[in-house]
């Protein structure tokens, strides 16, 4: 696998355009994983209706338009065939955003909630036969007793502004205390299987113990159930959700839709972020191999370097940590300047990365979105061919970016 460093439309939906608001100057960045503020947040009106504004890329100017704005800290987002968005607030609440971004009062029936520190609710997606099911899936991190907590994952039909038939599929086990490294976003692969990814709820020891789900990379069917293929179905001291394992705290994850392949990322502590692309049984590694050293200047206690026999190397790694975050690719568009293209959020630097591809390989990086400087916490490919990146801030925004015109 290559290593790499860090390196400093035909289709439109009728959406109403909407001006941004005057926008925060860049603020010095924190990690990604450690800066985390949770606050209240009521349903807010659309805002006026407001022009648009151009930012620069390196392929040309770039229309962004703030969509909605005054959300809490929001975590993701799908998008509805009627044309309206789900949107997750961490603070545990999940919400409809319409077109013209008039954003509802939270819809009942969603779990409890962990709301603390890095957890809270997380990633939402679509049931692979939405059409016919109104099914939902939704990961959050799920309180336990005497103060522990774990990601989870339950799915729960969509009926107007209530969820209903709520079910808990997944549990991470044991849940440990501490407020930080749940992960988590949801795939699926297309073949009846659902990727959670996860964290080592910042206990990196975990990350290796085959007996734990922290630190997993875990696959099932769609009702929770274990696929009888799963690389340690059957082994002594096993969990057999498990599909890879040595991961640190992965906050996206995608499917190529070119080959099927699933990719994810993850944090690194200080510095040696990375992208993998996970295989059955593989170890990734931490905490025994890292690119990155504790917060407070110091090595990692349990690390040996940068490699290790038996141990796979990240696909591509960033020395200095953007505390990445979404994930979504932009393929399938011949003609568009974005083609083949892969994006990130980036919570640290405040920016969305775009990573062009050609195949497999990574062959040019760029920052975009710097005038903002928001932490990006998610992006999403919008039916309308352009992007939707949510903002991690109290008042929290979407924003959607149409591809670059011409210079």
């Amino acid at each position: 696998m290559r290593t790499a460093s860090h390196k400093r439309a035909p289709r439109r939906l009728a959406i109403a355009i909407l001006i941004a608001l005057p926008i925060a100057a860049c603020q010095s960045s924190t990690n990604g994983d450690a800066a985390n503020d949770t606050a209240s947040a009521t349903a807010q009106a659309a805002p006026a209706s407001q022009p648009s504004q151009t930012l620069p890329s390196a392929l040309g100017t770039i229309r962004v338009t703030e969509v909605a704005r005054g959300l809490d800290h929001p975590w993701s987002l799908a998008f509805l065939p009627d044309g309206r968005m789900l949107v997750t607030e961490r603070p545990g609440r999940l919400r409809h955003v319409a077109a013209d971004g008039a954003i509802s009062a939270p819809i009942s029936g969603v779990p409890e909630v962990f709301a603390t520190g890095q957890g809270g609710l997380l990633d939402v997606a679509l049931a692979p036969d939405f059409a016919d099911s109104q099914r939902i899936y939704l990961s959050y991190a799920e309180p336990g007793e005497n103060g522990t907590a774990g990601t989870a994952v339950a799915y729960g039909t969509l009926a107007g502004d209530a969820l209903t038939d709520v079910k808990v599929v997944y549990r991470q086990e044991p849940k440990v205390e501490g407020p930080n490294h749940f992960g988590s976003r949801l795939v699926f692969d297309g073949q009846g299987h659902l990727f959670v990814s996860q964290g080592e709820r910042n206990q990196r020891p975990l990350s290796q113990e085959l007996d734990k789900l922290q630190g997993k990379l875990v696959r099932l069917n769609l009702d929770g159930s274990v696929p009888q293929d799963n690389p340690f179905v059957g082994r002594a001291g096993a969990r057999p959700e498990i599909w890879s394992y040595g991961h640190r705290n992965m906050q996206g994850m995608a499917q190529d839709p070119r080959t099927g392949k699933l990719w994810q990322n993850e944090h690194g502590p200080r510095g040696g972020d990375e992208i993998n692309l996970p295989e059955p049984g593989k170890n990734y590694g931490w905490p025994i191999i890292t690119h990155g050293i504790n917060y407070s200047g110091q090595p990692i206690p349990e690390a040996v370097g940068k490699a290790k026999e038996g141990m796979e190397q990240p696909y591509h790694v960033w020395e200095k940590s953007p505390g990445l975050s979404g994930m979504a690719f932009y393929t399938g568009r011949p003609g568009n300047p974005w083609n083949d293209s892969l994006f990130q959020g980036s919570l640290a630097e405040r920016n969305l990365i775009r990573l062009t591809l050609q195949g497999d390989r990574i062959v040019n990086e760029e920052r975009l979105l710097n005038e903002i400087g928001e932490r990006v916490r998610d992006v999403r490919v919008g039916p309308d061919d352009n992007i939707y990146v949510l903002t991690d801030e109290d008042d929290g925004k979407l924003w959607r970016i149409e591809p670059p015109q011409a210079p």
